[in-house]
């Protein structure tokens, strides 16, 4: 498909220079983003810093040049994400969510949830006791519809004393959640249930934290080709999104503490969950670093 190499094979060639090149090609492709970067030129930037096995979180020297065959890598990776369609984060093998490295492929949703934020945040002070102002954080947390494992394994890497469930219908995003615990050595905190939703857990719960499949059916119709590289179960959530977040909010009284939080993430179908529940006291949280579409609702609402 693309018979002529992105990067000069030969010839001086800076980093910047790399960059440029490869961005400039992903604009003319009319790649599509939202997997860990919403641009051309910081899309280039991750994979070629991945490719030249340079850290992404710290400013490489950009006048530095790039070989003959590293050239070689980079032009082979630059490749597939022009012919395959497929997000970075499947060719890199990992992905970054609140601050942590996972691992990451085609076996669970690339991690992107604006979670992150919520994590790093104190949880937004949900757990903070109004008579002392002193934060009371949750001591037990389930991650429903965990996928790779990225939002339990982050909560329990906020939270050194919470133990968590990460919970998932799917085998195989659990097979990959396991190696993210095992990466962040979290193991004797960190547990894995394959349930449908619900069905398989036990016990009650100070969080319930989810970022659920919720893509309604016209969304999904729409959506562009790196979103369906990705398991559609994570994704697809009937006519209005809404399918399995109605089986939580029937379910989850029965798994939260008195002074317990459900914090749901719904994007596109906010309008359709105000709609289907305009009385159920949901609270809907703003963040600083974008986002939307995420709603938290006390145990006492119920």
């Amino acid at each position: 498909m693309h018979s002529n190499p992105v990067l000069p094979p030969h010839g001086p060639l800076t980093l910047e220079n790399a960059i440029r090149a490869t961005a400039k090609a992903f604009d003319a492709a009319n790649l599509d983003y939202g997997h860990g970067t919403d641009n051309a030129l910081d899309e280039a930037s991750w994979l070629l810093l991945h490719a030249l096995d340079l850290p992404v979180d710290v400013a490489p020297d950009y006048g530095q040049p790039v070989t003959e065959g590293q050239r070689r890598h980079c032009n082979t990776l630059i490749n597939r994400r022009l012919a395959e369609r497929i997000p970075l984060a499947y060719i890199t093998g990992s992905a970054w969510f609140a601050g942590h490295e996972f691992f990451c492929d085609e076996r669970a949703l690339v991690p992107r949830s604006p979670l992150a934020e919520f994590i790093n945040s104190d949880f937004f002070g949900l757990f903070q006791k109004p008579e002392s102002l002193v934060i009371s954080p949750p001591q037990r947390i389930l991650d429903l519809c965990t996928g790779g494992g990225c939002i339990g394994i982050s909560c329990a890497l906020a939270l050194p004393e919470a133990y968590v469930v990460c919970a998932d219908l799917s085998k195989e995003a659990l097979a990959l959640a396991k190696k993210n615990i095992e990466k962040h050595a979290v193991q004797d905190r960190v547990q894995i249930i394959e349930s449908d939703l619900f069905e398989r857990i036990d016990g009650q719960f100070d969080l319930i934290i989810s970022n659920p499949p919720y893509v309604d059916e016209d969304d999904i119709a729409s959506m562009p080709d790196e979103f369906h590289a990705e398991p559609m179960m994570g994704l697809a959530a009937g006519k209005d999104g809404l399918d399995l977040v109605r089986v939580m909010m029937r379910d989850a009284p029965n798994h939260l503490t008195e002074q317990g939080w459900m914090v749901v993430e719904v994007g596109n179908s906010q309008p359709a969950m105000q709609a289907n529940f305009p009385n159920a006291g949901l609270t809907w949280l703003e963040f600083s670093n974008g986002g939307h579409g995420i709603f938290a609702v006390p145990a006492t609402q119920f």
